[in-house]
């Protein structure tokens, strides 16, 4: 049997990814998880542990990774910290390719646009010697986005950091009306449809690959020009 593992952060990208690979009938029999402690190159950081979650609503067993603080923060290096940051993913691929009932044969993406982490996830499956499914791979934004609605998809925006975007976003649900204003922000500010480059993070909390919606309460917590929600309680319905 192949064994795939989904880079799962519980956002929308992710999420994405492995609902396509089910629907492809790829046999995801892991999800992993890498928790930051600070800024990261290579991981969605908001909300993580909110992942935990996710997969008991999507029924797969999930691999969770907190590695210390990467210092992304502080670096001169953007490559070598990337490849850094990458470090403990692959060092959890390894163990979970080493175990008895395991025959690993790829992991699955969501990256959309960065070359910088579809480069080096490229590379560390090579080294692996297993495949990359990344479907959303150089996918325009805005049909991707419509293909995520159409499928009910669920996803709240849980972070944001970039100029339009203010507090009212905080907790917004991502869905048609919202993508009318980003592609409105786009023109004005240059935001991504997609929130590329972290400048929004979302959190699926219900899809047809879940069996139970989350349900969330939270305060949102905004920083002059950029904010996110502090999640009070997580529970599935």
């Amino acid at each position: 049997m192949n064994d795939w593992v989904s880079l799962f952060s519980g956002g929308k990208d992710s999420s994405w990814a492995l609902y396509r690979a089910l629907e492809e009938g790829i046999d995801v029999s892991r999800l992993l998880t890498v928790h930051p402690a600070g800024d990261s190159y290579m991981y969605h950081t908001p909300a993580t542990e909110l992942a935990a979650l996710a997969a008991e609503s999507v029924g797969i067993d999930l691999v969770e990774v907190s590695p210390d603080d990467f210092g992304a923060d502080d670096v001169d290096d953007a490559g070598a910290q990337g490849d850094a940051e990458l470090e403990p993913m692959e060092a959890a691929l390894r163990e979970i390719a080493a175990e008895d009932d395991v025959d690993l044969a790829g992991v699955t993406a969501g990256a959309v646009e960065s070359e910088f982490q579809t480069n080096r996830i490229q590379a560390m499956c090579d080294r692996l010697g297993i495949d990359l499914f990344a479907p959303l791979w150089q996918r325009d934004p805005v049909e991707l986005a419509g293909e995520m609605f159409d499928a009910g998809f669920e996803i709240r925006i849980v972070q944001v950091a970039a100029y339009g975007l203010d507090e009212s976003w905080l907790g917004r649900t991502f869905d048609a009306a919202a993508l009318d204003d980003l592609l409105a922000l786009r023109e004005e500010y240059g935001v991504h449809p997609l929130g590329e480059g972290g400048e929004f993070e979302t959190y699926v909390v219900d899809g047809p690959h879940m069996d139970r919606r989350i349900d969330l309460t939270y305060d949102t917590v905004w920083e002059g020009d950029r904010g996110h929600i502090e999640v009070r309680d997580a529970a599935l319905e």
